[in-house]
């Protein structure tokens, strides 16, 4: 794997992350530091609407400031900045932020884990996977607030990928796990700064992106420097979530508590149609990307690959075991479901 990371002074981060405004505070207000994994442009939909509201709500009892992918820290250490309390608050998914727990491997993108997005709110709310995130970080100081789905992810790229053969040498910026899955079908994983992304495509740094679907390649500008859009995705929906240190977390009242968690829900409800119906329209509409399909018998390989993968990972401990066995389960029933749980076969 690639590695190239660019540390930005705080100085700079300061000047650059035009935190939520607010007039000359009460001196007994809570001023809290949230780090998102977005850059700006995608943090207008999957961050800011949250946080303004809940300034709003909270007055000047609290005050959330919002700083944008690697302004403070680089996505990598968000988990360390976190625990630390150097910020007190992130959202991110558990693969980017490094995080130490036996479920990182599963946040981002699991490969085949998701169809929909409706599908991440079902295995935490009613599988059990809540229970699991929240008892993992309890164990090194991290409040899990919420999970929620983002977009799946899809590859697009510079040059047409029609067929297996033709993601062979492809230099990919993907997740980590996302990028561990795809080695085997010859993808070269490549970790940048993410605001660093549209000039590596540019400059042939890269020859692709694995990291989103459609509505973020035109919401973030990757569409303007990419020609091809694959339809086949990896995984129906990035599983991400909001965090907190946990000490500031319980310093909390319990309806600042309550505020916040709703804050988040409200983020996760306007990505679930943000996401559904960008991701159509742009497929019918969009003019910037010509769409690419690799062949359903091709591409079944790929999901076979996904089970054997699945499988080396619930080798790897109880905690993870038990999550993989939450995946099979929920996608055999979904599958049992028939129509429009699923169609054709897993």
């Amino acid at each position: 794997m690639t590695t190239r990371r660019k540390f930005l002074t705080t100085a700079a981060a300061g000047a650059a992350a035009a935190p939520l405004a607010a007039p000359a505070l009460a001196q007994s207000t809570i001023t809290w530091r949230l780090q998102t994994y977005a850059g700006p442009a995608l943090a207008e939909h999957v961050l800011d609407p949250a946080i303004a509201m809940f300034n709003q709500i909270a007055g000047d009892r609290m005050q959330i400031e919002t700083f944008y992918a690697d302004q403070l820290v680089p996505t990598g250490e968000l988990f360390q900045a976190m625990q630390r309390g150097t910020i007190d608050a992130v959202q991110s998914d558990d693969d980017s932020m490094a995080s130490p727990t036996e479920v990182t491997v599963f946040g981002g993108y699991f490969p085949f884990g998701s169809r929909y997005s409706l599908d991440v709110p079902v295995l935490f709310s009613r599988y059990g996977l809540k229970e699991i995130w929240e008892a993992e970080y309890a164990k090194v100081g991290i409040k899990h607030i919420s999970a929620g789905a983002w977009d799946p992810c899809h590859f697009a790229t510079k040059d047409p990928i029609r067929s297996l053969a033709d993601l062979n040498g492809k230099r990919v910026f993907t997740f980590p796990t996302a990028g561990r899955f795809l080695t085997q079908f010859g993808v070269v994983p490549v970790t940048l700064p993410w605001e660093d992304i549209e000039v590596a495509v540019q400059t042939g740094e890269l020859d692709g992106i694995a990291w989103s679907g459609i509505t973020e390649d035109y919401t973030v500008g990757w569409a303007d420097v990419t020609n091809y859009f694959l339809t086949n995705n990896i995984s129906g929906a990035w599983i991400g979530h909001f965090f907190a240190n946990n000490d500031r977390w319980e310093e909390l009242p319990d309806d600042l508590k309550t505020l916040f968690t709703v804050c988040c829900d409200q983020s996760h409800y306007y990505r679930q149609y943000w996401y559904w119906g960008g991701e159509a329209d742009l497929r019918v509409n969009g003019t910037k990307m010509e769409l690419t399909t690799i062949p359903d018998e091709e591409w079944d390989t790929v999901e076979q690959a996904a089970q054997v993968f699945w499988d080396e990972i619930a080798a790897e401990s109880e905690t993870k075991a038990k999550v993989v066995e939450i995946f099979k389960k929920y996608n055999a029933d979904m599958q049992a479901a028939g129509r429009p749980y699923r169609y054709g076969k897993a």
